[in-house]
Parts: C-alpha cells; sequence; structure tokens
C-alpha cells in the first residue's frame, strides 16, 4: 500500500493522535520536520498553523495539504508521526516501510542544498528547538545585544502562554523575519554555548552569592515550617497525637484508566512516582492529578511527601515546595499576587523577598506546588475562567489557581493536585501531566495500619482476627478513614461478637465512633445505657445543624459565631468531633473548627435529617434527585437550600452550593440510619411514625432511582444481549439499598431488571462495593454478565461478590489487582454454581499457582465455556497444569492466554491437551515467546478440530513454523484466520506467504 493511501486510510487515527492530549506541541513537532526535511515552505507552515484556528482544524490542513503533495511527501509525514508520537499513541497506527537512514540521507540531502543561515536554521529546526528551551534567555539576551532584537520582540517570545517549545519555535521564527545577520548571530551563540556550555536554568544559585545564602536560608525556614506541619497525622489529629512516621501505611497507586504498559517495571507505584516521569501522558503540561475516594488518604499521602521533602528524604530536584489546602483557600475573601499566595499561605521569607521571588520566577522546574482538596473549592473550572499570567497582580484565588493549573501562570512549575475523581471535569483534564489513582489499602496495608495503630500485638492480632471473621467489615478497611475508626473503636468492635451484631455497612462503622466518643464523655461520668442516642441527642442535633448547613454552602471551616448559631456549646466540641483549624485560627484572631473528616460532616447531617422532628418533608425526597439537578443547568452543584427554607440561619446564595458526591455520602448514611435494625436505637430519640415516614421515603426515592435506570435501558441490537452500561450513580443507589440491610427492598428492586449483561467499568467499584452489588444482584430472577473490568475488586472484593455468583453465567474481572489467593476462592465457589460458565481475568496478578484450580474447575464443569487469563505471570509450569485440566473438558470454546510467558513448551502442552477437542473454536497465544516448535505442535490442533481463530501475534516465529501451519490449513476448511503480526518474517516472505494461504494475517 503507497504512503499517500495509508494516509488516507488512516486520517481519523492520525488526527486523533496528535489532538487527543490538547496540546499542539505533537502538531508542531511534526512540522518541525518535514520543515527540516524540504517537504513543506516556509508558506506552508504559516497556512497550517493558524493561531486562532484550533488544533484539529489545523491538524486537518496539514493532513490535507500532505496528501496532495504525492507519495514521498506522505511517505515523510508517517515518519514524522512515528519519530514523534509516544509508543502508547503509536499503536495500530502503520508507519509504512520508512527507515531512519532514509531521514537522515533526506535531512543531509537538504543541508547540501542550502548554505545560508537561516536555510541552516530551517534544516537543524527540531535539533535547535530542543537545544533552545533551556537557553530563551541567554539567545535572547545576545539578540538584543547585538541589535537584532528590541525590548518588544523578546517580550513578544517569552509569553507566559507559550510553554518552553513554543517559545524556542517564536524565537527562531523572529530570527528568519529579522534576516541573515540575526541567523548568523543566533548560530554563532549556539556554537559559544556548545564550546563554553551554561548552568542549566535548573540549578541552584551559584554557591557562595549573596542570593545562595539567602536561598538557602529560606529552603531552611520553608522545610521547618513544613516539617512541623507534617510531623503529626493531620486528618484525624484532633482524636489524638498520631506519629505520621508511626502510622503511615502505603496505600496503593495505579496509574488512570489501566494502563498496565506505563506501569514501573516493579509493579505498584511508589511515592516519588507521582510527580516522576512514570504515567507521563503530556509531556507539556505541569499538573499531576491524584484521585481517590472521600477517606482513601489523599492528604495523608501528600502529607508524607511533605515530610520526607522537609528531611532531604526524597523529591531531591525540588529545591523549594509549597503546600496548599484548597479548604483553606476557599475560605480567602482577598485577592491576591502569587508572592502573596506563596508567603501569606506557606512561609515569608525573612528578608530579601523580591530577590527570593524572583528566584522563584526564573527557577520553575525547581519549584513544586501541592494542592490538597480541590473538591473542596468553592467554584468549580471552566474554559470561561478569566485568564491571567501576571505572577505580581492581584486576583481572586480560583482565578490564580486555575491559572497555576492550566499553565498560564507560573508554567514549568510541578503542580501536584488531590480530588475526588468527580470534582475534576473534561476543562482541567485536559491540562494534567498524568492522573494517578490511589486506591486505599490492600490485605497487608490494613494488616500493617492495624499493627501499627496497636502497639500492643495481641490487642492487634485480636482486631485482625475479628475483621477477617468479617469479610464486609474487612471489605470496608481498604478505605483507610474506615481503618483508622476500627482501630480506634476497637473496643466496641471486639465487645459486639460475630453475627448481625457486628458491623456490617458504613452506617454501622459511624454509630461506633458515634458511641466511642459519647462513651469517652460518659465514663467520666456515668455509663452509657441504651439509649446513649437520646442522652446525647441535643449535641448530635446541634453538630448535625453545622453540618448540614455546611453542606449547603460548601463549607467545611466554621467561625466561633457560626458554631453559636447552631446551637454548639463547649461541651459539644469538647466531644471531639469538631477539631481546630489551625492554620486558619493561627492567621487570625478568632478560633476555627472543622469536622474530623468530611464523612464525619456528611454523618452528622444525616443525623439531623433523621432525627430533627421539624424538617421539611420533602427534604429526603431533594437529597435523592443528585442525578436529576445534575442534569439541569441550574444544578451543577446541589443547593441544600430548599431542604432548610423553614430553619434560621438559611444557607447561603447559590455560589456557595454542596457538592454531590458529599450529599451522596449523606444519602447514604440517611439510609442506614433509617434500617430496621436501628430503629430501636432511634425510637427514644425520635417517634416511631416519624421514623416509619422517613423511612418510607426513602424506600420510594430508591425504588425510583434504579426504576430511572432500567428505563434507560436500550432496546438491544438484533443478535445481541439485552445489556445495561451502569453509571456511578446506579452504584451509589445499590451502596443505599445495601446501607438499610432489608432483603426484601433488594429482591423488590432487582425483580424488575430484565438484562443478559451488565456491566460496571471504570466506576470505582472496590471491595465495599462488591459487598453491597452481591448483596443486591443475588436476587436477581434470570442469570446475568457481570462485567467489572478496571476497578479495585482485589482479593477481599472477590470474596465478597461470592453470594451473588450463583445468578452469573460470565465474570469479567479485568484489571483488578486480584492474586491467585482470590481466585482460588471464586472457583471454589465457581464449582457449585451451575449457570458459571465464563470469566475473563486480564491483566491482574495471577501466578502459576493459579492454574491448578482452573484445570480443577475444568475437569470438574463440563459446561465450561470460556477462559481469558491474558496478561498475567502464567508460564510452561503453569500452561502444563492447566492443560491437565483441558484435556477432560469437553466443553470449552474460547481460551485467552495472550501476553504470558508460556513459550515453545507450554504451547506444546495445550496444543497436546486440546488436538481432539470438538468444541474450541478460538485460541490466543499472543506474546508468549512461542517459535518454530510451538507452531508446528499447534499444527495438528488446526488439522483436527473445530478451531475457527488462531491468534499468535507478537512471537518468534519463523518461515519453518508458518510452513507447518500453512500445511495444516490444507485440510481444514473451517479455519477463518490465523493472525502471525509481529514475528520473524522478512516483507518478501509475508508477501509470498499471503499468496500461498490468504487466511494468514499478517
Amino acid at each position: 500500500m503507497s504512503a499517500r493511501q495509508l494516509v488516507l486510510r488512516q486520517r481519523a487515527e492520525l488526527l486523533n493522535a496528535l489532538c487527543c492530549g490538547g496540546s499542539s506541541e505533537g502538531l508542531e513537532s511534526v512540522l518541525d520536520l518535514l520543515l527540516s526535511w524540504g517537504m513543506l515552505f516556509w508558506e506552508d507552515y504559516q497556512n497550517v498553523l493558524v493561531p486562532c484556528r484550533g488544533l484539529c482544524a489545523n491538524t486537518r490542513v496539514l493532513l490535507d495539504l500532505v496528501y496532495t503533495k504525492g507519495d514521498e511527501t506522505c511517505r515523510l509525514l508517517l515518519a514524522a508521526f512515528k519519530q514523534v508520537l509516544p509508543e502508547a499513541q503509536r499503536a495500530g497506527l502503520s508507519f509504512g516501510n520508512c527507515r531512519t537512514a532514509d531521514l537522515e540521507n533526506t535531512r543531509d540531502d537538504t543541508r547540501e542544498l542550502h548554505g545560508t543561515a537561516i536555510q541552516t536554521l530551517q534544516t537543524d529546526r527540531p535539533d535547535l528547538v530542543r537545544r533552545l528551551r533551556d537557553h530563551i534567555e541567554g539567545a535572547l539576551e545576545v539578540l538584543l545585544h547585538t541589535g537584532s532584537f528590541t525590548p518588544s520582540d523578546c517580550n513578544e517570545v517569552q509569553l507566559p502562554v507559550y510553554t518552553p517549545s513554543q517559545q524556542a519555535r517564536h524565537l527562531l521564527d523572529q530570527v528568519r523575519s529579522k534576516g541573515e545577520p540575526a541567523a548568523k548571530v543566533l548560530l554563532q551563540y549556539f556554537q559559544q554555548t556548545e564550546d563554553h556550555p551554561s548552568p542549566s536554568n535548573q540549578e541552584a544559585p551559584p554557591k557562595g552569592t549573596v542570593l545562595y545564602h539567602k536561598c538557602l536560608s529560606y529552603q531552611k525556614k520553608l522545610r521547618s515550617t513544613v516539617s512541623a506541619q507534617s510531623h503529626f497525622l493531620g486528618t484525624y489529629g484532633g482524636t489524638s497525637s498520631l506519629s505520621l512516621e508511626d502510622i503511615y501505611t502505603e496505600g496503593q497507586l495505579e496509574l488512570a484508566q489501566g494502563d498496565s504498559e506505563a506501569q514501573p517495571q516493579t509493579g505498584a507505584l511508589g511515592l516519588e512516582d507521582v510527580v516522576g516521569l512514570v504515567g507521563t501522558l503530556n509531556q507539556e503540561a505541569d499538573t499531576v492529578l491524584v484521585s481517590g475516594e472521600a477517606g482513601s488518604g489523599k492528604s495523608t499521602l501528600l502529607q508524607r511527601l511533605h515530610l520526607l521533602w522537609a528531611r532531604g528524604a526524597a523529591l531531591h530536584d525540588f529545591f523549594l515546595l509549597f503546600s496548599f489546602s484548597c479548604r483553606r483557600l476557599s475560605s480567602e475573601q482577598r485577592e491576591l499576587s502569587l508572592r502573596e499566595l506563596l508567603f501569606l499561605h506557606c512561609c515569608w521569607p525573612d528578608g530579601d523577598q523580591d530577590r527570593i521571588f524572583q528566584f522563584i520566577l526564573d527557577h520553575p522546574h525547581l519549584i513544586l506546588f501541592t494542592f490538597d482538596g480541590l473538591d473542596e473549592l468553592m467554584q468549580s473550572f471552566s474554559d470561561s475562567e478569566q485568564r491571567h499570567c501576571c505572577p505580581t497582580q492581584c486576583a481572586p484565588v480560583p482565578t490564580l489557581l486555575f491559572n497555576l493549573l492550566q499553565g498560564s501562570l507560573m508554567k514549568g512549575v510541578r503542580k501536584v493536585v488531590t480530588s475526588r475523581p468527580e470534582a475534576v471535569g473534561p476543562t482541567l483534564k485536559r491540562y494534567l501531566r498524568k492522573e494517578v489513582l490511589l486506591k486505599g489499602f490492600s490485605p497487608g496495608g490494613i494488616d500493617c495500619f492495624v499493627r501499627k495503630y496497636h502497639r500492643d500485638p495481641t490487642v492487634a492480632t485480636r482486631v485482625l482476627e475479628c475483621l477477617r471473621s468479617n469479610t464486609a467489615l474487612l471489605g470496608l478497611c481498604h478505605i483507610p478513614v474506615f481503618c483508622w475508626i476500627v482501630s480506634k473503636c476497637y473496643k466496641e468492635l471486639l465487645g459486639c461478637g460475630e453475627g448481625e451484631g457486628s458491623p456490617q455497612t458504613i452506617t454501622d462503622v459511624y454509630l461506633m465512633i458515634l458511641q466511642h466518643f459519647f462513651q469517652r464523655r460518659a465514663s467520666q461520668r456515668n455509663t452509657m445505657g441504651i439509649g446513649w442516642v437520646q442522652e446525647h441527642q441535643d449535641t448530635a442535633l446541634h453538630l448535625g445543624q453545622l453540618a448540614m448547613e455546611g453542606l449547603g454552602a460548601s463549607c467545611y471551616i466554621f467561625t466561633g459565631t457560626e458554631l453559636q448559631k447552631c446551637g454548639v456549646t463547649e461541651e459539644d466540641i469538647c466531644m471531639g468531633f469538631l477539631i481546630r483549624s489551625k492554620d486558619l485560627s493561627s492567621s487570625t484572631n478568632c478560633k476555627h473548627y472543622e469536622f474530623l473528616h468530611i464523612t464525619m460532616q456528611c454523618f452528622f447531617a444525616a443525623l439531623y435529617i433523621v432525627l430533627n422532628n421539624n424538617s421539611d418533608r420533602s427534604t429526603i425526597p431533594k437529597l435523592f434527585q443528585l442525578q436529576d439537578r445534575q442534569q439541569q443547568p441550574g444544578f451543577h452543584r446541589v443547593c441544600l437550600g430548599h431542604c432548610l427554607t423553614q430553619q434560621e440561619g438559611a444557607l447561603k446564595e447559590a455560589n456557595k452550593a454542596a457538592e454531590t458526591p458529599n450529599l451522596q455520602i449523606t444519602a447514604t448514611f440517611v439510609s442506614g440510619l433509617l434500617a430496621q435494625r436501628h430503629r430501636s436505637l432511634l425510637l427514644l430519640s425520635c417517634p416511631g411514625p416519624t421514623l416509619d415516614r422517613k423511612s418510607k421515603q426513602v424506600v420510594t426515592c430508591l425504588s425510583k432511582g434504579i426504576q430511572k435506570h432500567f428505563k434507560s435501558i436500550p432496546r438491544p441490537v438484533e443478535g445481541e444481549k439485552k445489556s445495561m452500561h451502569a453509571m456511578p450513580g446506579f452504584v451509589w443507589l445499590i451502596k443505599c439499598i445495601h446501607e438499610m440491610q432489608d432483603s426484601r427492598i433488594a429482591r423488590d428492586t432487582m425483580a424488575k431488571l430484565e438484562v443478559e449483561h451488565l456491566k460496571l467499568t471504570y466506576c470505582n467499584i472496590g471491595p465495599g462495593e462488591c459487598t453491597a452489588l452481591a448483596y443486591v444482584l443475588q436476587h436477581l430472577r434470570n442469570p446475568v454478565g457481570l462485567q467489572l473490568d478496571y476497578n479495585y475488586v482485589g482479593d477481599v472484593g472477590v470474596e465478597q461478590l461470592l453470594p451473588c455468583l450463583h445468578v452469573c453465567h460470565s465474570v469479567y474481572l479485568r484489571h483488578n489487582n486480584i492474586s491467585d489467593e482470590g481466585i482460588r476462592k471464586l472457583i471454589e465457589k465457581g464449582i457449585q454454581c451451575e449457570r458459571f460458565q465464563k470469566i475473563a481475568l486480564f491483566n491482574n496478578k495471577l501466578t502459576d499457582a493459579c492454574t491448578e484450580c482452573f484445570a480443577h474447575l475444568l475437569k470438574m464443569k463440563q459446561n465450561f465455556l470460556s477462559l481469558r487469563l491474558g496478561n498475567n505471570n502464567i508460564t510452561a509450569a503453569g500452561a502444563g497444569q492447566l492443560a491437565e485440566g483441558l484435556r477432560f473438558n469437553r466443553s470449552l470454546q474460547f481460551l485467552g492466554l495472550w501476553g504470558n510467558k508460556i513459550g515453545d513448551k507450554g504451547a506444546e502442552a495445550i496444543a497436546n491437551a486440546l488436538k481432539d477437542s470438538q468444541t474450541l473454536v478460538w485460541l490466543s497465544l499472543v506474546d508468549n515467546g512461542v517459535g518454530n516448535a510451538g507452531a508446528c505442535a499447534l499444527a495438528p490442533l488446526i488439522k483436527n478440530s473445530t478451531l475457527e481463530e488462531l491468534w499468535l501475534t507478537k512471537n518468534c516465529i519463523t518461515r519453518t513454523g508458518v510452513e507447518c501451519l500453512i500445511l495444516a490449513l490444507e485440510s481444514n476448511t473451517s479455519v477463518k484466520a490465523v493472525w502471525l503480526r509481529g514475528n520473524e518474517l522478512s516483507p518478501e516472505e509475508v508477501e509470498e506467504m499471503t499468496q500461498r494461504e490468504p487466511r494468514l494475517t499478517f
């Protein structure tokens, strides 16, 4: 196929590859190469790169232009794409047969034809752009000194909105417009920098200088400040002095979108990988997003990074680190300049503020900013946000923050932002360097945290034994905040015993911490009886009103006046649910308070809704109408003002709106508190009829919400199964049903679900969500395929899913961090389930140890249809064990082992076990190190079986192996395709064999 045909056929894919990241760097790099190879004239370049036109439009113009220039230009365009695009974006694209040597010859030929300085700038443009990025100021200084540039020219090049690469290109373009003398000056400058390399702009000031000592002194002061702020665990620090060093336990970090190829070779991401190169998708962007659910440990992770930097134990590339709390920034009403933001909210230099601030501006790559809790900022970001480029000009804090993250302000400074996933929309995601997911504790992490919290090994062992005997609670404890509650309330936990009295839901856990704090105060006077909620009802209502009004106004920090307005007394404060907000209290004359954790604020808001006898009857229905409101333009965030219209102290105006995720957590707690199991606890504080009315309201809201999801299920395409692609809102409703712990509600809810496939991919489903799903889905009337790909189910989550396995004919658990132990339990249960016929486990942590279990499954279940184990760690030994089961199975149709390490021996074992199969139609051994011996062993399988497709892509098969396959194909007309792309064959061999056997796909 000619290069022109390739460009035309792949036009959409080429367009997407250059534009998917939202940055023009890829397009501009391709243009640099085409200019240097002489394939574009300067006029062509200007016609393509029109500033006021969109990136996609400019890219389309380039593709049109190159297509009209003929095959040779198209060939070099594909070569430029291949050179510019990252490996992940090159996947699936064909670049023809252009070789590196041809490109070098093209550039050499171009150099021979052009001899002027301006022409040299064009032929060497890609190299010059790379070299100029770190020498912009030096080059401009020389050009200005020689009179080649004016100050206005320099300012135009150094506009803050330009990236370093764009500044370099604008400088080259300006030099071209000035003529040959200016071009010679620039080339001479390059020659001098090669002979006498200047210090990188990422280095600290020269030692011994006054500036060096000033900056070092400021760094020391900043380290001291950051260390003091990070020494104790900040998130729950009001309850006791927990040393971060003593208690910190690493959570599970993972790159977003399940990019397994970008994960580090050692496996899990480490703390420093958050700001490192691993997983970078947009090199021109500076902002790294760490996202995770409420309580997953985002703030603690940042605190740990801060402490390591302050001690000089990590982040050595960053000379200064500035940390910000978005919760505190939301309370900042003044307009600030960048300088005031840094020094006022972090640490003031003792002197020479101007020179230190200038150092920060001059050395952006030495600076790290962290912003904790972007989801707690009152204002959401949009493209209409005011652009702000001047570091000395004052602006509202949200404007400063957005422009910092977007890169208009302080380009080059690395920024790390934490947030819950829902709070970061597409507007901000376009400016991300990468996204890292924080998925809470692994089972080993739970064990580690509990043992660190309890210095007494006996107590730690008893708590862990209690958790292992209560898998529902163990599933919740992968969220660090729940693990902390369980550890803190160990006496209450160990006192409840096993069975129905032990905590099963999130609400149970928070009632346990509520009892713990009340008990602590009561023990100073007398013991608490069964009516402990009634005894402390006033405190619960006072704090509940404060919590609810705070959620309605996106307010998480409260003044003494606001506490007084809600009736919060000093005794209420002493209970321990509110802690002093140290940052704000120290910077103002009055005390400020906040709840221990945002989930604690949501819990008290839920308590208020349930216990307040005077609340509006519409409160609960409006709380559950979150999704409807989200879809309305006026309800991008949901205001609780309507819920409190009859109460004093109405909420503030619409711009102080509550965030949907917090209200969903509140609604979840409301569901749990109104469960029948808690009725006796609340009956002394709230009349029975009122509790019944509110409970019926919740059940009605849940039923309507679920039915709305069911009604959105599209009709199936002819020949396909009826499928429901559930969204995170559906999972939230399922969690609410689970909180109520009423099987009748779960059964009635599932009675109207009539689908054959339930898809829940990318829904942030962890072990706790698995517990809720199993609780509800076990009541399905008809079998369903359950697809949970790309979540974080893990071994604990797998165990939680077992109660609903009997209604699943298929289970898809791709990329879920599942190990051999989780699979052992799944198969043990699956063998007992008649309907269970298919499983997919691509990209987990499976080894040869699990293959014995699968072999047993295949022997025992003669109706099992599909087994997919791609991209795990199965070797020839594991393939041999699997073959033992395959030999006795008479039903399997699909077997996938893509991306393992079974080699020839493993392929031979699989082939021998399947040679007499009368059911197998599809087999994949892609990327398994299979050579000629393996290919020849598979030939009899082709001859004698019902096989339709055989995938052997990305192996090391040569002509000898292919000849065996061709010979076998002559005896079997039912085989549709044998895939052999990416093996050790020359283009000539590929051409010849394709003509001999069209079913071979290369």
